[in-house]
């Protein structure tokens, strides 16, 4: 079932329907979810959203295709893992579009994560697991074989959607493995918009994606054909996720999040510290789970970084993903918004200084200015909390 295009901003055609991907072929959802834009709070689109019995009908599609799958040669997997790369190339002007628009990341930073996602795809179909030989006993030779698990859940976040996604389905479909893929529902479109084009390159079942509300996402780890869960969010998410993959002693994938420091010792160049340390925080409006979440700078050129610190943020536009001059754009969506804006107003009511930000404007969309923190006690909520993915 093919997508509907309207026109969008810049000439590209973004479609104005989307559809899951179950056994090889579009279909409607049980009901339909708005997805906003966090720099307009409007609507992008609206995200179909799978029932129960739909979630059944992709596993059981993936669980048909396995053995298929899995028998063909890896030339044949690598070659489609390819042909994946290649479908992200050729579709990168909506793809970007559409990541700019529901993400709301800087279009310069979407194309990087398409591309990136080009790259990671082209990447993992280059490369080969072999048997192993490895000697047990004198005259005995062991064969070590890395044999597919079956279908795996893949449950992604919204702060790189595509790129996180690939970076689950190359390494899982070369290897002999079937995919139900679960995306954000803060940001689904791009990602459903790839899964209907990568059934041109696929066989019907290898690779199903799903939107799922809430109510719902549990049933997918703990559905009893799901062989293999690869999470990527939140700790207190991947802690319900391990809970549920213990009951079939499921394998899992956890990339979860943390409090990151860095250290910045007295003999560091501090005019190029300054910069690199920045977007080491702020990247993807400090929204992936290795940003720098503290900093520790020695007291001898403490004064002097914090100015060059400030004085280059000061030089980074935070603003719609669409504008061109755009450095940073909002907050993905309004619970994180609500969070990150708590925050700052807890910090100024323990009467810490603010080197930069700490006033959120009241305006149409997520946007929360660059704010940086002047040495707060260890015991600061904006030391000890992290705003993570759910």
């Amino acid at each position: 079932m093919p997508h509907s295009t309207s026109p969008a901003v810049g000439g590209s055609e973004l479609p104005n329907t989307f559809f899951l991907s179950i056994d090889g072929r579009g279909h409607r959802g049980a009901t339909e979810a708005d997805v906003i834009d966090p720099a307009t709070e409007q609507s992008v689109g609206s995200c179909p959203m799978a029932n129960a019995e739909m979630l059944s009908l992709a596993v059981s599609a993936a669980s048909r295709a396995y053995p298929a799958w899995r028998a063909k040669p890896w030339a044949e997997r690598s070659a489609a893992v390819q042909a994946l790369s290649a479908l992200l190339k050729a579709h990168r002007k909506t793809l970007v579009e559409l990541l700019v628009r529901e993400q709301g990341k800087p279009r310069l930073a979407a194309e990087w994560e398409i591309d990136s996602a080009a790259h990671w795809f082209a990447g993992i179909a280059g490369q080969e697991l072999k048997d192993e030989q490895a000697p047990v006993e004198p005259g005995v030779v062991g064969t070590v074989r890395h044999v597919p698990i079956g279908v795996v859940a893949a449950i992604v976040p919204w702060n790189f959607p595509i790129l996180l996604a690939v970076w689950k389905i190359a390494p899982a479909l070369l290897t002999g493995n079937t995919m139900v893929l679960k995306p954000s529902p803060y940001t689904p479109l791009a990602t459903l918009h790839f899964g209907l084009l990568a059934q041109q390159v696929l066989p019907p079942g290898v690779l199903n994606v799903v939107a799922l509300p809430d109510t719902l996402a549990p049933l997918l780890p703990e559905h009893p054909d799901v062989g293999m869960i690869a999470f990527t969010g939140s700790t207190e998410t991947g802690k319900k996720i391990m809970r549920a993959a213990s009951g079939g002693i499921k394998r899992v994938a956890l990339e979860l999040g943390g409090n990151d420091p860095a250290i910045v010792l007295p003999d560091a160049d501090v005019e190029a510290a300054a910069p690199a340390l920045f977007w080491a925080a702020f990247q993807n409006s400090a929204q992936f789970c290795v940003a720098t979440k503290r900093l520790y700078v020695h007291e001898s050129i403490y004064d002097r970084f914090c100015h060059a610190l400030v004085s280059y943020a000061r030089t980074v536009k935070v603003g719609n993903g669409l504008a061109p001059d755009t450095g940073l754009g909002p907050v993905q969506n309004r619970a994180q918004f609500l969070k990150v804006c708590d925050l700052i107003d807890d910090t100024r009511r323990r009467g810490h200084r603010f080197l930069l930000g700490g006033t959120v404007p009241q305006q149409a969309g997520y946007f929360v200015p660059i704010t940086i923190v002047d040495n707060p006690p260890d015991d600061a909520r904006c030391v000890v909390e992290v705003s993570l993915p759910p």
